[in-house]
């Protein structure tokens, strides 16, 4: 059985997200909540679902693509079983799931290349995390 990943994106996001989207799509199942055009539009209006599809198991992990990444950020950690992490290369991407566990990620297509968000989006989905002394710290994240 496939692993299933949510993914979204604003307008600025849009071509990255076609573009990872097809990449996946041969070893995972894939999700797409939005966009789907270049046109303006809200990206909470793409994120929220993605998340929620996230946080109640739907979807195993979660990709998402805007501008500058900051703005899908923010939106999925309002979300209390959202780790999401802003990831502009490939290092980050390990790290947030190694260490923070996280399940999310968020990318910032005008600062990074087509070919660096594949390499953070394979760096995501391989990478397990490592528990140990880091899971007593991702336990203290959620508030509620």
């Amino acid at each position: 059985m496939k692993r299933k990943i949510a993914i979204a994106a604003d307008h600025a996001g849009y071509e990255y997200k076609e573009i990872v989207k097809n990449y996946l799509s041969e070893r995972f199942e894939v999700q797409d909540f939005g966009t789907f055009s270049t046109n303006s539009v809200d990206y909470p209006d793409f994120v929220h679902p993605a998340a929620t599809s996230v946080e109640n198991g739907e979807n195993e992990l979660g990709i998402l693509i805007c501008g500058s990444g900051n703005g899908v950020q923010i939106t999925a950690n309002k979300h209390q079983k959202i780790r999401c992490a802003l990831c502009w290369m490939p290092e980050i991407a390990t790290l947030a799931r190694l260490h923070n566990d996280a399940n999310m990620i968020s990318m910032p297509a005008r600062f990074i290349s087509k070919e660096l968000a594949i390499e953070i989006v394979d760096k995501f989905l391989s990478t397990d995390f490592e528990g140990g002394r880091h899971q007593n710290r991702v336990d203290k994240i959620a508030v509620c």
